[in-house]
């Protein structure tokens, strides 16, 4: 991941992005991707929509990106059609494929089966035009088209056969007030079907993860990777786009219907680090967060501070000295390598600047303060005599500050450790007194 700054736009504080101020000049080039696989009468519908957008035509293009289908769908004049071979559900794949054979600044995502109304590419695109690095909901709907003719009007056809949304996206928005208050749990808001982002941001994250190969997840991960590397979270109402049939909830059950929702939930946990994804005590996800120490630690405290932190963040990867790793040689979870922990792809890095311990709901605390709702780019937490004692950092603040040569994007916070639950080790413990529970 490269911390390079957009070639245009600008950048607000934290995830707000309703202080996006306006940008001059034409309205940006977009280029819509629909993915497709076995669904030509949706398609068709969809690219109908698309005819009619308020967004200038010369400023905007379609791909399809096609999943391998049986037979390559049919496209009109001025479409450009994209295809890769059928060899499983590579919705992430085909996402990639559609973006790289366009060229517009701005992207939107669709699916095939996805409708947009008139209103929804002008609307969706504006604020990836002004902050490359917002990640833009728009809002779906649902509604039973199928007898519906593929060239109605969907802004009247879709209310007028309308389904039932999910109650918990809806509410979603409406805590975060449309992810402005947004914090590391919220990427599970941003569905891929009706999204948008700025070409610079696509290329920035690395695009979707084409190792997912099966239903769902891979927009989970996509926005969860953006966010930690400084995207901004943003939800649109105005863009609506109707999804032809009832939410995945509320379709007839399958019998497989559960462990496919085993799999997915289990390939974004291997993935995403982020409270509510994470497993607790299972080492099936990424190492979070990564963690570096001072020089000049007394090597008994630095063993006890160690056994107390990967004790509650057992998914932590502990960069040492080679003397200190010698130490604890034979946790897979330590290492000698030195580390970068900007340029690493990790959501925080707690740095002791001394031996350090608590309960375990101290330094998940830690955790929760970095994963929050405006977090601070950088907590100090100080001892009882006011030195240093833990400096955590928020890295997706820190990577925009450096990005954008700004410091008031991610603001500072200092606290006593206590209030929080951690205090130093006592230079007078020993490693038996601790792990024996009486020092």
């Amino acid at each position: 991941m490269s911390l390079r700054r957009p070639p245009a736009g600008s950048a607000v504080p934290g995830n707000r992005w309703d202080l996006a101020p306006a940008r001059p000049g034409p309205r940006p080039t977009v280029t819509v991707v629909v993915t497709h696989y076995e669904q030509p009468r949706e398609l068709a519908r969809t690219l109908h929509a698309l005819n009619r957008q308020t967004h200038p035509a010369d400023r905007l293009e379609v791909v399809v990106a096609d999943d391998g289908s049986g037979t390559a769908p049919e496209v009109p004049d001025g479409v450009r059609l994209v295809r890769q071979a059928d060899e499983g559900f590579r919705a992430a794949a085909a996402r990639n494929l559609g973006a790289a054979a366009g060229t517009g600044e701005v992207l939107v995502f669709l699916d095939a089966d996805t409708t947009p109304e008139p209103g929804y590419v002008a609307a969706l695109a504006r604020l990836p035009h002004r902050l490359p690095e917002a990640l833009v909901v728009g809002r779906r709907r649902h509604a039973d088209l199928a007898d519906v003719p593929v060239d109605a009007p969907v802004e009247v056809a879709g209310p007028a056969h309308e389904l039932p949304a999910p109650a918990w996206l809806a509410d979603g928005y409406v805590r975060t007030r449309d992810l402005r208050d947004a914090d590391d749990t919220s990427y599970r808001y941003v569905l891929s079907a009706v999204a948008a982002c700025s070409r610079w941001l696509h290329e920035e994250v690395g695009g979707f993860d084409e190792t997912f190969r099966a239903y769902g997840g891979e927009d989970w991960e996509w926005a969860a990777r953006a966010w930690r590397h400084g995207a901004l979270l943003a939800h649109v109402p105005a863009a609506v786009a109707w999804h032809d049939g009832p939410d995945f909830a509320d379709r007839p059950p399958r019998p497989d219907d559960r462990d496919r929702a085993l799999a997915e939930t289990l390939a974004v946990a291997r993935r995403v680090s982020a409270p509510g994804a994470a497993p607790r005590g299972l080492l099936v996800g990424p190492a979070d967060p990564v963690v570096t120490v001072a020089d000049d630690l007394d090597p008994t405290g630095l063993v006890v501070a160690l056994d107390s932190l990967l004790a509650a963040l057992p998914s932590a990867r502990v960069h040492l000295a080679p003397a200190a790793a010698a130490l604890v040689a034979g946790d897979p979870r330590t290492t000698a390598d030195p580390v970068d922990p900007v340029a690493a792809d990790h959501a925080w890095h707690l740095h002791l600047d001394a031996a350090a311990r608590g309960p375990a709901e101290a330094w998940r605390a830690v955790v929760a303060r970095l994963a929050g709702p405006e977090p601070p780019g950088t907590l100090r937490l100080t001892g009882p005599d006011g030195t240093p004692l833990l400096t955590a950092h928020a890295l997706r603040g820190v990577r925009r500050r450096r990005r954008w040569g700004r410091t008031d994007l991610a603001a500072d916070a200092a606290e006593p450790a206590a209030a929080l639950g951690l205090a130093p080790v006592p230079p007078t413990t020993s490693l038996e007194a601790h792990l024996g529970g009486w020092g």
